[in-house]
């Protein structure tokens, strides 16, 4: 028995196949091993067909027989679940929620809790990866008593409160992106694309040791650009489907901590984990468009965001801080929100450069270096990752403590960010 707190159900997923030119790729164009099917370290239990995702279906898979969703007990008895994974959706209105009991999908504006999936037996759900706000959601177990073996991407629509496919690998998922009309799953050294329709294997590369999962794809209406680790220490792969070609850059010296793209995916911002810098990079031509310094010392980048048209970049670390940058740049096929932009050049702050800048070419980069123009301080430690929110001036921040923030910047003065809400993402329903 399961316990939902929406009202209604959320529309199917665009179902219809890709007809682009990326669906597939010229042999001198793939990886070592992608004629060869049997040489792949995956394979898919083909119960994902197109009939499924576009409508109910009585049929349940073998893979489902012992699965049981509880009701919720009284708060007051059940201790609060650890916290496994979050992740925004594509747009960031919604984010999802791993736990060692099931997942959750929350609202970000306003902060609600849709609905939950308490799990019986195990329930531990390591990544949950949302398709902006449809029905279908990827699962990989996870935890000290997983769900679903943790080398598993489970396919489960919720208006069926059932998984409906799965992908089975020879080691554990890292983590998933989703597109209306692809699959990515990330291993530490390989990445899969699969049509989502029907779970055909588009594509797969060759990745150096990504642990942390580390991949990105462009949400556009146009074909699909994927980011992801090189076979080097530092490198970037970008994937172009439309044009099937691929650029490499040579983004740091270290290697690659965290990277973030544009909707459209003319943009990429990269952090190596030495975490002081932050290089803007054209994907299509590799340039550095733009440069800008978290600070001096060391740190973990947990999070990178773009606001919508890419006049902000947001920056999450392990120094308990979140900054705010102003682009030099913008992404000129990126959606614009609804409200006029400011002119750059009249009202909105550029990030501030050290005042040592007359000098530079003399003096290390370091004194040339642009900073960030609004701050906000958290508990340092703890793991956030950011995201702008669809109020004006705004940014989500998260944390693996299920705390949830929702701060206000000063797009002209800069400065300390104000908190606007606060809440705990794993307390009880009736809370909410």
């Amino acid at each position: 028995m399961t316990t939902v707190s929406s009202s209604s159900p959320w529309p199917n997923p665009d179902s219809t196949s890709a007809s682009d030119s990326d669906s597939t790729f010229p042999s001198h164009h793939r990886d070592r091993g992608d004629d060869t099917t049997e040489s792949l370290d995956s394979f898919s239990s083909m119960s994902l067909h197109s009939e499924e995702v576009n409508q109910s279906s009585d049929r349940i898979p073998d893979s489902n027989r012992n699965l049981n969703i509880q009701t919720h007990t009284s708060p007051s008895t059940t201790p609060p679940p650890s916290l496994l994974h979050l992740s925004f959706n594509q747009d960031h209105a919604c984010f999802a929620v791993g736990t060692d009991r099931g997942f959750r999908i929350l609202n970000c504006d306003p902060f609600r809790e849709i609905f939950r999936r308490d799990f019986d037996r195990g329930g531990g759900v390591a990544v949950v990866e949302m398709l902006f706000r449809c029905n279908i959601l990827a699962l990989v177990g996870g935890g000290p008593d997983p769900q679903y073996p943790p080398n598993k991407v489970m396919i489960w629509d919720d208006h069926q409160s059932r998984c409906i496919g799965e992908l089975s690998f020879r080691s554990d998922v890292r983590s998933v992106r989703l597109r209306r009309d692809r699959i990515i799953v990330v291993l530490e050294q390989k990445i899969f694309v699969y049509n989502f329709v029907d779970l055909k294997l588009m594509h797969q590369i060759e990745t150096i040791s990504n642990p942390k999962g580390l991949c990105a794809v462009s949400q556009g209406a146009g074909s699909m650009v994927l980011v992801c680790p090189g076979l080097q220490k530092g490198q970037v792969r970008i994937e172009h489907y439309a044009t099937k070609r691929t650029k490499f850059i040579m983004a740091h010296d270290s290697r690659i901590a965290c990277f973030a793209l544009t909707q459209d995916g003319q943009l990429l911002a990269t952090a190596s984990s030495k975490g002081t810098l932050v290089r803007i990079f054209n994907t299509v031509d590799g340039t550095l468009r733009q440069e800008v310094r978290r600070g001096a010392d060391r740190a973990e980048i947990y999070s990178l965001a773009f606001s919508t048209n890419a006049e902000w970049l947001a920056v999450s670390s392990d120094k308990g801080t979140v900054h705010l940058f102003g682009l030099k740049v913008n992404s000129g096929g990126s959606q614009v929100k609804d409200t006029p932009r400011i002119a750059s050049n009249v009202t909105r702050p550029t990030s501030p450069s050290s005042s040592l800048s007359l000098f530079k070419g003399v003096l290390p980069k370091y004194f040339s270096s642009e900073w960030s123009v609004a701050q906000f301080r958290l508990v340092e430690g703890t793991q956030y990752i950011v995201a702008f929110g669809h109020q004006k001036n705004t940014v989500v921040i998260l944390g693996m403590d299920g705390s949830f923030y929702r701060c206000q910047y000063d797009p002209v003065n800069g400065g300390e960010m104000s908190q606007l809400e606060y809440h705990n993402c794993l307390k009880p329903p009736s809370v909410f």
